[in-house]
C-alpha cells in the first residue's frame, strides 16, 4: 500500500505492479519459461567465465559490451542466416529493458505507440512510464494481423513507434513476412504526427519466442540491412533457458542502436551478466537442444486440446509458433484457472475473456496438466 502522503505521480495512483503470479506449486506453466535447465557443460562454462572476470569486479564493466555484441552477431549468423556487424546489435537486462530503452528514445510526450491487440500486457506500461500515448488495432478473429486496419491506423495516427510481436504473446500467432513488409512500407511513407518533415515511424518486431518457429520461417532480422527504421528485439530468456540471467538484445540499423545508447544508463549491463551471456552463446547448440522437442510437445498438446469439448463445443486453439498455446473459450475461465491451481498446475488467465494460456513444460509436467485438465473439464 502506497501512503497517500507520498508525492506519487498522479497517473500512477491506483496502479498495481506488473507480474504474473509467482506461486510455489508443483507444475508452473504460466510464464513461458524453458523447463529444461542448462546442461552441465554450460554450467561449467558459466562458472569459468564468472571466475575469469571476478578479479575485475572492482572496475566498471565495458559499457559498450563489445565482445558480447560480437558473439550475438555470430549467433544471428548461425540461427537466422543474417550478417549484422556488432554496431547493429545491443544488449540489456532482458528484452523488457530493450523495449523501455526504445520507448525512451523514440516515444515521449506528444508521441504515440501503436500495437495490435491482444498482445503483451507490458507494452502499455512502457508507454505509460515514458509518457507515450498508446493505441491498439484489433487483430482478426484468428489473432492474425488485420493488415488493412493496421496500415490505415499507421497512416491515420502517425505513431512514432509501431510495435508488432512475432510470435505474438499471448496468442502465439506468427507475423508473416508479407505482413512485416506491409507494416514497413506504411511506416516508411507515413509522417510521424507532430514531428519535423521527413520523420517516419520505426517498426519494432518483438521476436522473444522466435527460436520456436518452424524452420522455414525467416526472422525479421533478415530485413534490417534494407530497412533502417526496423528494430528487432530478442531475448535469451525463452529458448536459451536463461530467464534468470536477464539478457535481451536488439538488432537494428546503427542509427537506432546509437539512439538507444543515448538513453541507456551508464554501465547498465554488469560484468557478470556479460560473462554469463557469453558462456551461453559459446554453447548455443546445447542451450537450444530442447527447442525441437518443445515444438513437438506444442503440436501434440494442440491436437489433444482440439479433441476436447466444453459444453459440446470443441476447444479452440490458436495457431502457435511459440512455446505456449492459447486456448478457449470458457464461460468462466477463472473457475478453470483456479481448479487447475488446486491440483497443483499454474497456467495463465491473460488476454481476451474466455481464453487461457499454457506454456510447454517437461513431459512429466504436461502429463500432470492433461490429467488435471481432464478433471476440471468434468466439473464444467
Amino acid at each position: 500500500m502506497i501512503p497517500s502522503s507520498l508525492p506519487l505521480r498522479a497517473d500512477l495512483r491506483g496502479e498495481e505492479p506488473y507480474g504474473a503470479p509467482q506461486l510455489d506449486v508443483p507444475v508452473c506453466l504460466n510464464v513461458n519459461e524453458n523447463p529444461y535447465a542448462p546442461s552441465p557443460e554450460v554450467i561449467d562454462a558459466i562458472v569459468q567465465h564468472v571466475h575469469d572476470i571476478s578479479g575485475t569486479l572492482n572496475r566498471y564493466p565495458d559499457r559498450e559490451h563489445i565482445e558480447l555484441r560480437k558473439a550475438l552477431s555470430r549467433y544471428l549468423a548461425q540461427e537466422s542466416h543474417v550478417d549484422l556487424p556488432a554496431e547493429c546489435l545491443w544488449a540489456a537486462n532482458g528484452s523488457n529493458e530493450i523495449m523501455l530503452q526504445l520507448f525512451q528514445a523514440f516515444g515521449g510526450p506528444g508521441t504515440t505507440a501503436l500495437g495490435f491487440a491482444p498482445t503483451y500486457s507490458m507494452y502499455p506500461e512502457y508507454a505509460r512510464d515514458t509518457f507515450t500515448g498508446w493505441q491498439t488495432v484489433e487483430r482478426n478473429d484468428d489473432f492474425t494481423l488485420n493488415r488493412e486496419r493496421a496500415v490505415k491506423a499507421i497512416e491515420d495516427i502517425g505513431p512514432s513507434i509501431v510495435l508488432a510481436t512475432s510470435p505474438n504473446n499471448p496468442t502465439g500467432t506468427p507475423l508473416s513476412m508479407e505482413d512485416t513488409l506491409e507494416l514497413l512500407a506504411a511506416c516508411e511513407r507515413t509522417q510521424v504526427a507532430g514531428a519535423a518533415s521527413g520523420v517516419h515511424p520505426i517498426l519494432v518486431v518483438d521476436e522473444a519466442y522466435i527460436e520456436f518457429r518452424s524452420a522455414d520461417v525467416p526472422s525479421a532480422t533478415t530485413l534490417i540491412a534494407e530497412h533502417p527504421h526496423l528494430a528487432v528485439s530478442r531475448t535469451m530468456s525463452k529458448a536459451f533457458a536463461y530467464a534468470g540471467a536477464r539478457l535481451g538484445y536488439l538488432a537494428a540499423s546503427q542509427g537506432i542502436i546509437d539512439a538507444v545508447r543515448i538513453v541507456r544508463m551508464p554501465y547498465h549491463l554488469s560484468a557478470v551478466t556479460q560473462a554469463v551471456a557469453l558462456a551461453a552463446l559459446e554453447h548455443a547448440d546445447e542451450q537450444l537442444a530442447q527447442v525441437a522437442h518443445l515444438r513437438q510437445t506444442r503440436e501434440e498438446t494442440k491436437q489433444w486440446l482440439e479433441s476436447l469439448q466444453v459444453h459440446g463445443n470443441p476447444i479452440r486453439v490458436a495457431d502457435s509458433q511459440s512455446n505456449f498455446l492459447f486456448f478457449g473459450t470458457f464461460p468462466d475461465r477463472e473457475f478453470v484457472f483456479n481448479e487447475l491451481l488446486k491440483r497443483g498446475v499454474l497456467i495463465r488467465d491473460v488476454g481476451p475473456t474466455g481464453w487461457l494460456r499454457v506454456c510447454m513444460g517437461t513431459d512429466e509436467e504436461m502429463e500432470r496438466f492433461r490429467d488435471a485438465f481432464r478433471e476440471v473439464l468434468a466439473l464444467l
